[in-house]
C-alpha cells in the first residue's frame, strides 16, 4: 500500500486586517472599499445615522418597521418585483435597527454589483412604504414579541436594560418596540421618520470584495450617486447613564426546570485605551469552553451547558465617549440556581485576589489574535466590521490596532481590566425561573437585595 506524504505546515505569513480606502460620492455619502481578491461574493454594508434614541415618543420600533420596509418596494418595483429582481442577481438584502443607527446589508457576486447596487440605490432613495406593506409589518412584529417574551434568554435581556438604564433612556426600553409602541405606527410615521433622518449626507457604505476589473466608481456614481438629500446635521448624542448597584431581579416563570442567568453592568467601549485588556480578560474569564466560569461551573459542577462572558457596545459618541454592555449569561438546572451563582461569585473573587495566570492569558492571545484570519475571511466579516467602527466613530485602522494590542496585553493589565469590569459588588443580575424554588437559596448568598416580578 502506497501512502501519500504527510502535508507539512508552510511558513506563516504576516496579516493584518484589512485597510480600506477612504472617499466620498458628490451626494455626500461616504464610501469606503476594500479589494479582497479572491471574494467573488461582495458585501456591501449601509450605514445609517438614524439611531434609537431619535424615535419619536411613542413610537418605539418605527426604525425597525422602517428597515423592514426597505426591501418591500420602490417607485420602480413592488414588493413582489423588488424580491423577484433581487433574486435574479443571486443577492440578499437584510436591514435592522439598533441604538446606533440602521444597517443595510447587501450580498450579490460581483459579476451582478451593478443591478444589486442599483436595486439598494432605489431601495434608499425611493422606498415605497406602502401601507399595506407597513401594515403587514407591523402585524408580523406585534406577532414576535409575545414569543421573544417567552425565551427566557430575551426575557432576561429585556428586565436587565430595565433594571439598568433609567425609565428616560431609549435603552431601558426594548430596541424593536413593545406592543404598545409597535401599535401606533403607521405608513405616515414611518415615512416621516425616514424623510428626517435617511439621506446619503448622514450615511456610510461600505464595500469589499474583488473589485477587479470593476469601475467602482462608476457602478457607485450610476447607483447609490443617484441617491439625493438634504444636508447632515449634527444631532447630540444623549450620554449613557446607569445604575449598577448589587442587586438580584427574579423574573418569576413558575414550573420553570431551569434558571436563565444575565449578570451586567455598563462600562467602558471600544475608545477606551483599557478596551483590548479588558477584551482579553473578559475572554479569560468566559469566552470560550476552557475559561474559568465554564471550567467550574460546566466541567467541574455539571450546573450548566456552558457560562459566557462578553461585551456589547451600546453607542458611542463622535467625541469618542460611550459605553457598553458587559455581562455573563448561561441557564442552569432550577435546584442548583443557589449553588451555580454562589460558586460564580466565588471565581469573581478568586479572580480579584489571585489574578489570572500566564497560561490563560497566552490561551487567549492565541484564540483571539490567531485565529483572526479565519474570522476575516469572507467580504461580509470584513464589511461587517468596518460598519461597526463607522458607527462607533472609530478609526479606519482599530481593529488593525486592536489585534496588535490584544499581543502586547500582559497578564497583569488583564486581569486588572476584567476584575474592574466584573466588581463582585457592582452587578444587576436577573434570574428567569421559577422563583418559589429559588428566592430563598439567591437570598442567602447576599450578592443584595432580591426583588421578585411577574414573568
Amino acid at each position: 500500500m502506497q501512502f501519500h506524504p504527510q502535508p507539512q505546515a508552510g511558513a506563516a505569513r504576516p496579516w493584518a486586517f484589512p485597510a480600506p480606502e477612504r472617499g466620498a460620492l458628490d451626494n455626500g455619502l461616504t464610501v469606503l472599499r476594500c479589494d479582497r481578491p479572491g471574494q467573488q461574493l461582495v458585501a456591501v454594508e449601509i450605514h445609517l445615522d438614524a439611531p434609537l434614541d431619535a424615535e419619536p415618543q411613542g413610537l418605539d420600533g418605527v426604525a425597525t418597521i422602517m428597515a423592514r420596509a426597505f426591501s418591500e418596494g420602490t417607485d420602480k418595483h413592488s414588493a413582489e418585483e423588488f424580491a423577484a429582481e433581487l433574486d435574479r442577481c443571486g443577492a440578499t438584502l437584510d436591514a435592522h435597527a439598533d441604538h446606533p443607527g440602521v444597517r443595510v446589508s447587501l450580498e450579490v457576486p460581483v459579476s451582478r454589483l451593478p443591478k444589486a447596487l442599483g436595486l439598494l440605490a432605489d431601495a434608499l432613495r425611493a422606498p415605497a412604504f406602502a401601507d399595506s406593506e407597513v401594515e403587514r409589518l407591523v402585524r408580523n412584529r406585534l406577532d414576535e414579541i409575545p414569543h421573544e417574551t417567552a425565551n427566557p434568554g430575551r426575557r432576561a435581556a429585556k428586565e436587565l436594560s430595565k433594571q439598568l438604564f433609567p425609565a428616560s433612556s431609549r435603552m431601558s426600553r426594548p430596541r424593536q418596540g413593545t406592543e404598545e409602541t409597535v401599535a401606533a405606527i403607521d405608513s405616515a410615521a414611518v415615512r416621516a421618520f425616514y424623510e428626517k433622518h435617511v439621506r446619503p449626507a448622514a450615511a456610510t457604505a461600505v464595500v469589499v470584495g474583488d473589485l477587479t476589473g470593476t469601475d467602482l466608481d462608476a457602478v457607485l456614481a450610476d447607483t447609490l450617486g443617484a441617491w439625493t438629500g438634504g444636508a447632515a446635521e449634527p444631532r447630540p448624542v444623549p450620554p449613557v447613564t446607569a445604575d449598577d448597584s448589587g442587586r438580584v431581579v427574579i423574573v418569576d416563570r413558575p414550573g420553570a426546570v431551569q434558571t436563565q442567568l444575565l449578570i451586567g453592568r455598563v462600562g467602558p467601549d471600544r475608545h477606551d485605551r483599557v478596551w483590548a485588556a479588558q477584551v482579553l480578560g473578559t475572554y479569560c474569564l468566559g469566552g470560550t469552553l476552557t475559561s474559568r466560569l465554564d471550567r467550574v461551573l460546566r466541567e467541574e459542577k455539571g450546573y450548566t451547558y456552558g457560562v459566557r462572558a462578553f461585551s456589547q457596545v451600546l453607542r458611542s459618541a463622535p467625541d469618542g465617549t460611550g459605553a457598553a454592555m458587559l455581562a455573563i449569561s448561561g441557564s442552569v438546572d432550577t435546584p442548583n440556581t443557589g449553588p451555580a451563582l454562589e460558586d460564580l461569585w466565588k471565581v469573581l473573587r478568586t479572580l480579584a485576589a489571585e489574578g489570572l495566570t500566564d497560561p490563560e492569558r497566552d490561551v487567549a492571545v492565541q484564540n483571539l489574535v490567531g485565529v483572526a484570519p479565519l474570522k476575516y475571511e469572507t467580504a461580509a466579516a470584513v464589511a461587517a466590521t468596518l460598519a461597526d467602527q463607522v458607527e462607533q466613530n472609530l478609526p479606519d485602522d482599530f481593529q488593525a490596532r486592536l489585534y496588535r494590542q490584544l499581543a502586547e496585553t500582559g497578564t497583569v493589565e488583564a486581569t486588572a481590566a476584567v476584575v474592574n469590569a466584573f466588581p463582585d459588588d457592582r452587578l444587576v443580575t436577573v434570574l428567569v425561573g421559577d422563583a418559589a424554588q429559588i428566592e430563598e437559596p439567591v437570598k442567602a448568598l447576599g450578592i443584595g437585595e432580591v426583588t421578585v416580578v411577574t414573568g
